[in-house]
């Protein structure tokens, strides 16, 4: 029997729940697949919110051939079997068929390098599936030739809706006499992914049995849940949360957290790169220059991640969390860039002095362009005193060295400079 997540899965754009910036009446990609023309283009957005379904929305709404590729279990013998069975279902003014692929961020360069010939050629449109920037993850030549549709988490009265429904139109569900008495561990647990969703509630309502009434509360979805948890999902709901929980046990020094919470993202299957991004990210936003080699650290682990793979990756990561974990702390470059864009934001569009302005041409040295500048690297130490920010927020300290030897260091050498301008 099919799990209630496939025997749920909306036919028609009519049928399809959520995205109403995209297949609303007269959205966009509504307006593109009712033409009958599409482009090859990439669904961006968190789990379970209906990317593979609108894909094959699509393809059944205008009546082209489906193929389906994951790149989890996909090579690039695997695409180029498909783009030649395309090939081979070109007939006369025929529409080109459809290649799906889900989760195209797992692809390599190779692979998608394989795809650009036939997506140029229109031998297929292309859709793919990504929970990740695509700016990142799709190499510059596929992403010029795809328009890029971002989809949103569901919101409660969405959710809402596809259980009542199941409960009426599920062959299985509505035999029985269900009563949802409350949803919101039935939110909690799916996380606002719909596939998870389901296998929550087929989960629960599998103890109703068709001649008693049964009802759904949070305290028995929540004892059914612990109890089966293995069984409704690998990976569990709680993806952001230990994500959530790996990053703070590194920002709180404790390396044994650090590598537990690791632990249980390889072990739930999670994308490998997902982790490395994150080490990158907390390499400055949490070590910064009380440790710059954790930048380097964090970057070469990234790198090494995509050069392996697993299984030898999580000795890699391994190896970055912890060194991550025991460095010495500092935020001050991310309260730095905070504490700047929020004056851009409340100062606007200040003028550059003119002494720092470039003067490539003969009107712009007439007008001062560049005029007094003091070129750092002529004078002692390198250094010169000079205003570099604009008049109205002169004196203005953005940066501040935090209690560690490396920034203690570059405190004393800002007070040397400045003196008492920045009040270092």
């Amino acid at each position: 029997m099919q799990p209630l997540a496939e025997r749920m899965r909306p036919k028609s754009l009519d049928d399809y729940v959520g995205q109403e910036h995209l297949v609303g009446q007269g959205a966009v990609l509504r307006q593109a697949i009712e033409s009958g023309k599409i482009p090859s283009f990439i669904l961006w957005g968190p789990p379970g919110v209906g990317k593979t379904t609108l894909a094959k929305i699509v393809a059944n709404t205008l009546e082209r051939p489906f193929h389906s590729l994951s790149a989890i279990n996909s090579g690039v013998k695997d695409v180029r079997d498909v783009i030649n069975r395309a090939k081979g279902q070109r007939f006369f003014d025929a529409p080109n068929p459809i290649l799906f692929i889900d989760e195209i961020h797992r692809f390599s360069k190779s692979q998608q390098d394989s795809l650009l010939g036939a997506v140029e050629q229109g031998v297929v449109t292309l859709i793919g599936a990504t929970t990740e920037n695509p700016s990142f993850e799709v190499i510059s030549a596929l992403l010029s030739r795809s328009q890029v549709y971002v989809l949103k988490h569901l919101e409660k009265d969405q959710l809402k809706s596809l259980v009542d429904r199941a409960l009426v139109e599920d062959e299985f569900l509505k035999q029985k006499n269900i009563a949802i008495k409350e949803y919101d561990a039935l939110f909690q647990f799916s996380g606002g992914d719909v596939r998870k969703l389901y296998n929550v509630l087929e989960l629960v309502t599998n103890y109703a049995k068709s001649d008693e009434d049964f009802e759904v509360t949070n305290e028995g979805v929540t004892e059914k849940i612990q109890q089966n948890i293995t069984l409704y999902d690998k990976g569990g709901e709680q993806h952001y949360d230990i994500a959530s929980a790996y990053i703070k046990s590194i920002r709180g020094s404790d390396p044994n957290a650090a590598v537990y919470w690791l632990a249980r993202m390889i072990e739930g299957g999670e994308d490998l790169k997902f982790i490395a991004r994150r080490l990158v990210i907390a390499a400055s936003e949490d070590i910064g220059l009380a440790n710059p080699n954790a930048l380097l650290m964090a970057k070469t682990a990234f790198e090494a991640v995509n050069m392996i793979g697993y299984p030898e990756s999580r000795i890699i990561l391994s190896q970055a969390t912890v060194y991550l974990a025991t460095s010495p702390k500092s935020n001050s470059a991310y309260k730095a860039i905070n504490e700047a864009q929020a004056l851009v934001q409340k100062t606007g569009n200040l003028p550059v002095p003119l002494h720092l302005r470039n003067s490539p041409t003969k009107l712009m040295k007439e007008l001062d362009y560049g005029k007094n500048y003091k070129y750092a690297h002529d004078h002692s130490n390198n250094f010169i005193e000079q205003e570099f920010l604009p008049e109205l927020i002169s004196g203005q300290k953005l940066f501040d060295p935090q209690s560690n030897p490396p920034e203690e260091k570059i405190r004393q050498r800002l007070k040397q400079f400045w003196k008492g301008k920045y009040k270092y």
